[in-house]
């Protein structure tokens, strides 16, 4: 054999150096792959056995609107979010869009499990050959919900293959917990169809607000496929702000429902031939009673914090009577409804409850959010008695019938420590001695800054306090006449005088009867907490007093023909004018005055002088006559009836023998003479008043300007500053002085004058 044929067959046998390297490369390509399947798998198993287990993790709460009713039931409003959702029961979701929804998203969502594996696999071609630049679909409609609320945040959010297993597990052990319809009733509850004018929309409820203005188990099969199209790229296909792109995506929903055999070509044909059918709509903004709204807004923050508010999911049912709300509105528009008149506000708490019944005002939410009814600090003028007659009544066991004073001008230094207080009436004309009964009926400034010195301003000022008053007191002399620094709401008159209009008991004021809370738990805050404050017969005796204002003094003009007790209130230059009354269901508290607590009622629309009988009574009586809803009986005989006696005080005249009306008076001031608190303070100022009341000769009843002089705040004296008061504090409400309830310091709204000033008791 020659040495080429030798070579030859070594050749043969050794095989052609391509092949051999071919077949090794291929062997050891072989080899590689097994080992990277075995470590892929094994990373992929050690990824998913990294996931906790569905059961020990506890959903996102996505959070929904809070929801705020009226009495009836009726809607008033959502509390503002940029997240919009509202949660819609399986029930009240359409069929065709749960089917529209599956048909664009999850086709083969009824026949796989948590997985869909041909999804994946077709999602994994099309990574491999799209180059790895992004990361493909493949997720189910379980994989969707788990990524939305059970995944953190900081997974949610990545696109990785990681994020993939971690849902893809989590799924699987979904769909053996839950049924399919309640995975995707969740999943429309809880996914984003897009956002307009910063609100989003999350779940189809809202979805079907914020872009039809319908409830979702109105939507019909269009609007249904809009919806089910827009999760997969809202911005894109957002129908406000692309139109066209959106009529394309519906298209594609459509087509694909009669690939899934959901609906009939035509049905299809149909949908996609008429108009997008949206409707740009305020419903989650607008709000009915907004000075309401805000108020149970702001008791909410208060009572369960700010965070539980904002969470949301609450569903509140106020104590708002929407009836006696437009009746209140109709009764200040009756009186004060023509351009240029003065702003006023309705209050009316139910005495036996504490709800409050109504809260409106003259204002428009649009021209301010300064609400007059709940936030205004303003002085009540003569209102404020019945705080000294309750202490009269309570403190000292005194008879109003059988307790007299001499009605007299007190001129300056009568008040040893007030040196500048003085009191007088509008024409300087006096009924001498007379009772505290005849004082209150007739209004009588003199009277009860005698008698306010008699049973002590700090007692005086307890007794608002546990009637109901909520704003800081100095516990001043001239507070018992209504000369008040900071002043008080309408809310916190009706309130306090409820005491007596539920024979003594005070119950704490509430707009809201119950909240409902996210997991169903219930806070019932309808019945708030009741204290004796007086004996049902010392309440009678009030009363009593009080009915007398109404049936033949500065009242008249309140009387509807049923049995009710209240007193007027006028302020100094008839700057506010007051009624607040009761009967045995409601008591009312009304308020009449310009915004800026400065400017005067001289004449308005004719009527003279802004006084309380003038102004604030008519307002009441036109109210009560609708709000008593036909009620009409008279206070209940009390169980324990009152017997006091004649308190004789310091300035009291009871026992001298002279307790008759003289019509004139005497010049005495009583001996002895009050210390003072022992914290001294107040506002500056006094003087006298710069317009005069209509006639008070004799016993002029039926006439609202009654010795209804408003009152003149005292100057304390120097040695005697009140500790952590701020200086310059200005008078009690007279303009000279300074101070009106704006410039008190604190809170107020814009010009209207009306602010939130000093501490709060």
């Amino acid at each position: 054999m020659s040495r080429r044929e030798r070579q030859r067959r070594r050749t043969r046998n050794r095989g052609h150096p391509l092949r051999r390297t071919f077949v090794l490369t291929s062997v050891l390509v072989l080899f590689a792959a097994g080992l990277g399947v075995a470590g892929v798998a094994g990373w992929v198993v050690n990824v998913a056995e990294s996931a906790p287990d569905i059961n020990h993790l506890k959903p996102r709460d996505p959070g929904q609107l809070s929801e705020i009713y009226a009495a009836d039931g009726s809607l008033l409003g959502y509390i503002s979010s940029d997240t919009l959702r509202t949660y819609a029961p399986d029930g009240q979701i359409p069929h065709l869009l749960k089917q529209a929804t599956v048909a664009i998203e999850d086709r083969r969502f009824y026949k796989h499990g948590g997985i869909d594996y041909e999804g994946i696999l077709r999602a994994g071609v099309q990574d491999v050959f799209g180059g790895g630049n992004s990361i493909q679909g493949g997720s189910t409609l379980t994989m969707q919900l788990v990524r939305n609320i059970y995944l953190p945040y900081r997974l949610a959010d990545t696109r990785s293959i990681k994020r993939k297993i971690i849902e893809a597990k989590l799924a699987e052990e979904l769909e053996r917990k839950h049924s399919k319809n309640w995975i995707l009733t969740a999943y429309l509850n809880d996914v984003d169809y897009g956002t307009l004018g910063g609100k989003t929309a999350v779940g189809v409820a809202a979805a079907a607000q914020l872009f039809f203005d319908k409830p979702v188990n109105k939507l019909n099969l269009a609007q249904s496929a809009l919806l089910a199209g827009l999760p997969q790229a809202p911005s894109e296909y957002n129908p406000f702000l692309a139109p066209g792109l959106a009529r394309a995506r519906r298209h594609e929903v459509l087509v694909a429902m009669v690939k899934s055999h959901y609906i009939t070509h035509g049905q299809a044909r149909a949908a996609d031939a008429s108009p997008l059918q949206v409707q740009r709509n305020n419903a989650y903004g607008l709000k009915r009673e907004p000075y309401v709204f805000d108020y149970v807004r702001q008791t909410l923050i208060d009572k369960f914090g700010l965070a539980t508010v904002q969470k949301g999911g609450l569903k509140v049912y106020t104590t708002i009577d929407l009836k006696r709300q437009q009746e209140a509105r109709q009764a200040i528009l009756n009186n004060e409804g023509q351009p240029g008149d003065p702003a006023a506000a309705v209050v009316t708490v139910d005495p036996n409850n504490g709800h409050i019944l109504s809260m409106a005002t003259s204002s428009s939410y649009d021209q301010t959010k300064f609400d007059y009814a709940a936030q205004s600090h303003r002085q009540t003028g003569s209102a404020f008695k019945v705080f000294v007659l309750m202490t009269l009544i309570h403190d000292y066991h005194g008879d109003p019938n059988q307790t007299y004073y001499n009605s007299h001008e007190l001129t300056p230094g009568w008040l040893p420590h007030f040196p500048d207080y003085a009191v007088h009436t509008a024409e300087l004309s006096y009924a001498g001695n007379i009772n505290v009964k005849e004082a209150t009926i007739r209004s009588d400034n003199t009277v009860f800054a005698q008698l306010d010195a008699d049973v002590g301003p700090d007692k005086v000022r307890d007794t608002a306090y546990a009637m109901g008053i909520t704003s800081h007191l100095d516990g001043l002399p001239a507070e018992g006449i209504g000369g008040l620094r900071i002043g008080v709401s309408p809310l916190e008159m009706a309130d306090a005088y409820a005491t007596l209009a539920n024979g003594g008991v005070h119950v704490d004021p509430t707009a809201i009867n119950k909240v409902v809370f996210p997991d169903g738990s219930t806070s019932n805050l309808g019945a708030p907490p009741r204290r004796r404050v007086f004996s049902d017969g010392e309440a009678a005796a009030a009363t009593d007093v009080l009915k007398g204002v109404i049936s033949r003094g500065t009242g008249t003009a309140a009387d509807y023909g049923c049995p009710a007790a209240g007193k007027t209130g006028t302020t100094s230059n008839y700057t506010d004018a007051w009624f607040v009354g009761y009967t045995p269901q409601l008591s009312t508290a009304v308020w009449v005055g310009y915004p800026n607590s400065t400017i005067s009622m001289n004449d308005v629309n004719g009527l003279g002088p802004g006084f309380g009988g003038t102004l604030a009574a008519p307002i009441w009586h036109d109210y009560m006559s609708q709000a008593s809803n036909g009620y009409c009986s008279d206070f209940a005989s009390p169980n324990n009836p009152f017997s006091g006696t004649a308190f004789v005080g310091n300035y009291a005249t009871t026992g001298n023998g002279n307790n008759s009306n003289s019509g004139s008076g005497n010049s005495g001031s009583g001996s002895g003479a009050y210390q003072g608190p022992s914290n001294g303070g107040g506002g500056t100022g006094g003087g006298g008043p710069s317009a005069n009341a209509g006639g008070a000769s004799g016993n002029p009843y039926n006439n609202p300007s009654l010795y209804a002089q408003p009152p003149q705040p005292p100057t304390p004296p120097a040695a005697h500053p009140r500790s952590g008061s701020s200086s310059g504090a200005g008078s009690a409400g007279s303009p000279s002085g300074g101070a009106s309830p704006g410039a008190a310091g604190g809170r107020g709204s814009g010009n209207s004058g009306s602010g939130r000033g000093g501490k709060s008791h």
